[in-house]
Parts: structure tokens; sequence; C-alpha cells
């Protein structure tokens, strides 16, 4: 008999090639605006593939993201299609349209939240990387509109060569700026990005050792690694009891390609992640739900034969490595991640804990004070309040339990305000006002 698959946690829609940048790494190769979109999914046909996710997965995130998504004139309407059915909806965004007005349309479609490209915090070095000069100063404009708005928001960093030393003063920078999440991006070599240059092995290393640890102290800003599956083995090793071990948290690195994530291209082709060409399905032949319950590639996925250092080394559960790196460089898909620094040691492999079974129930009052968390990671939050639940030898989970957990994570004190005035005097006159 065939396992039940589980829903996929995350679905990112890129709706579109049009892109108002030129950035150095674009996966996708987005187009200008000038050059239009090509053969891109209609609001019709996404609608019915919204439909198909929520089948399958009634409490996934969808990612509206792009190119920039934003140049999509529909896409309030997409997402207050997804939002009406109860999935949560976010927007990856540049940062470069998101206008008071705009952000107001996002939320009145029930955007929960929206994501925000910040390569540097230097205003030459990031307008280098998006290829537009004057895209920085309108990258921070966007986080003070944001920030205004009540709109929760995140940053994500992209780390190269040039930004690797970066990485202790983006983190501070995002905590003071309001931020809910910190992602840390490690590049992978496709799309445009097969002409960058990507960080070394050691340096990879170290970076990862500097975003773990930021990850386990950071008390008021979620810090996460993205696609850098390694992330897990350095938390073992940093702190064997650190609760990100145990269990198969998406937001704390591995791979989670197939198992929980998938992405739809403009035109509809169904791939595992963004930097893996190879099409699992394309909905406009078969559904969404189908292409996610039976596609051969993705079922590869799920039970990978991993070869070279991957296939015999201790994290290859926790871990596992990126596939779409050797894919990318060797065509294999189940080839050794060649940017890991680790030397297998011979030992056993060693296996994520199964969460504890059992069924768990909310008070109404916790239902609401659930209802009330950031899309971003109220699904997250549910999965630790029942875990804590669970230790406790309880069946239920009241606002208490949310309180207490809320205070352990950040504290007494709540957000910080943002402090971005001092960054930006300098840029002010880089502004492109075309």
């Amino acid at each position: 008999m065939t396992a039940k698959v589980e829903a996929p946690y995350l679905v990112a829609l890129n709706l579109t090639e049009r892109c108002n940048l030129g950035c150095a790494h674009c996966y996708l190769d987005a187009k200008v605006m000038k050059k239009g979109a090509v053969d891109e999914l209609s609001t019709g046909e996404l609608l019915g593939v919204i439909d198909s996710i929520a089948q399958i997965g009634p409490e996934t995130m969808i990612v509206l993201t792009g190119g920039e998504p934003l140049l999509r004139p529909d896409i309030e309407t997409l997402a207050a299609h997804a939002s009406g059915l109860g999935l949560m909806v976010v927007v990856g965004s540049n940062g470069l349209m998101a206008t008071p007005e705009r952000i107001s349309a996002l939320q009145a479609a029930g955007v929960a939240g929206i994501g925000l490209s910040l390569d540097s915090l230097n205003p030459d070095c990031h307008d280098r990387f998006r290829g537009r000069k004057g895209a920085w100063i309108k990258t921070m404009n966007a986080i003070d509109v944001s920030k205004a708005a009540d709109m929760p928001f995140q940053i994500h960093f992209s780390v190269t060569d040039e930004t690797a030393d970066e990485i202790d003063a983006m983190v501070s920078f995002a905590r003071d700026s309001g931020a809910l999440v910190l992602n840390v991006f490690f590049m992978v070599c496709t799309g445009r990005g097969e002409k960058y240059s990507d960080i070394s092995p050691q340096k990879y290393e170290q970076v990862l050792r500097r975003v773990a640890r930021a990850a386990k102290d950071e008390q008021r800003l979620m810090v996460r690694a993205k696609c850098a599956p390694h992330f897990k083995r350095i938390a073992v090793e940093m702190d064997p009891e650190w609760p990100i071990t145990a269990t198969h948290g998406y937001d704390a690195g591995g791979c989670i390609a197939a198992t929980h994530y998938a992405r739809v291209t403009p035109n509809g082709v169904v791939t595992a992640c963004p930097f893996m060409g190879k099409p699992a399905g394309d909905v406009r032949e078969k559904s969404f739900a189908e292409i996610w319950s039976h596609s051969a590639h993705f079922q590869e996925l799920r039970a990978p034969k991993l070869e070279g250092r991957c296939g015999i080394c201790e994290y290859q559960v926790l871990c596992g490595g990126c596939r779409a790196r050797p894919l990318a460089r060797d065509g294999n898909l189940m080839g050794e991640d060649f940017l890991c620094h680790y030397q297998p040691g011979g030992g056993a492999v060693i296996t994520p804990l199964e969460p504890p079974s059992g069924s768990i129930t909310w008070t109404t009052d916790a239902e609401a004070h659930l209802a009330r968390v950031p899309g971003f990671v109220r699904r997250m939050v549910r999965r630790r309040a029942e875990e804590y639940v669970r230790e406790k030898r309880r069946d239920k989970v009241t606002v208490d339990d949310l309180t207490h957990l809320k205070k352990r994570r950040f504290g007494d004190a709540g957000p910080p305000e943002m402090v971005l005035k001092n960054r930006r005097s300098a840029a002010d006159n880089q502004v492109d006002n075309q």
C-alpha cells in the first residue's frame, strides 16, 4: 500500500517572469518589463491551482512571488481567493512597488505578510546586485511602509562572497527594524545565477555557524537558513538538546523540497523547488493535487538514494544535502552536495525523533489567540504549542500555554521600534525617479 503523502506546508506560485530589476542571481532569469510575459497562467487557471492546493492542504501557506508579483494586476484577486479558502497568503517582493496604497490593498485581500529582499546594508552593493541604482532606498521605504501599516514582514538576505561578512549586521538590522523573520538564502547556481560566483565550502560553513548561533540566541527575531540543509548538522553539533534537532521543523533548515514544499512556474510547470528545473508535472495537464501526490520525481525525492559523501554520511536523514546543486552542476539529482565541507565520520545514521502522538484540542480562547498570530508563523506556533502540551502530559492547549511560549521565545519586551533613519540619509540622493 502506498504511504499517505503529507500535505505541503508551503507552495510558491511564480506569478510572472516580468520584473522591474535585473538581479545577478535570479533563478527564474526573470525578463525586464518591456519584454512582457510568455504563456503565463491566466487568472482563472491560477484560481484553479489554488483550489487544488486547498483540497489537499487546507492550512498550506501560499507565497505569491515572481519575477515581481506586484506587476500582476490580478494579485489581489488571487490573494483574496486563497485567503477566502483559509489558506495563509504571503507575498515575496523586491519592495519597489510597495506603496501605502498597495500594501493596504494586499491587506484587504487577506495577505498575511510580505517578504522583502535586502541583499546588503551597503546601498551600492545592494544596487549592483539588483541591477538598478536606487533600489536599496526603495526597499528600505517598503520596510517603513509595511511597518506603518502593521503588515508583518520578513527580510530575505542572499549570501554571496561580497556580503558573507554582513551576516551579524544583517541580524541586528532585521531585529531592530521590526522584522518577524530573517531568511538567509544560500545561492544555487541556476538561471542567471549560473554566471554568479558562489561562496566557498569553508565560508559556507562559517556563515552557517553564525546563522545557527543567531537562530539560537535571538529572542525577538526568527533567523532561518534557506537552501542550506547542513544547518541541521551544525545545530546538532552546537547543542544536541536544541529542540530544532529533534523534529522536522521546516523553519530551522533541512531541505523541504517535495516533502513540504513545491513551486509552480509562471507557465504552470510544477517543480520541487525554484532551483530544480526538472518538471514534476504541469497544472495545465493535471491538477496540483494529483502532481503532488503521485509525481515520480517527488516520490524519488521523498525516498532518496544518495551518492558520494551524502550517501555515507551519518546526517543523511537529518540533512540529506541540497539536491539542486549536484543536479545543476552534474545532472545527478542524488550526487553529493559539493558545497558541504563535512567529512562523514562513519557513525550510525542520526534520525529525527518523531513528534509525540495523540489528539490535542484547543480552547476557544486559545484558537482565537492563534488566529491573531501572523500568517508567517501560525502553523509553526500551533505545532510547537501542541508539542509543549504533550510534554506536560496534557491534551488541551490554553491561552496560558501560548502566553508562556511567547514569553519564553521573546522575553518580556515587545517587538523593537524601527531604527532606520541613520542608514538612509546617505542613500537619499540615489533614488531613481524614473
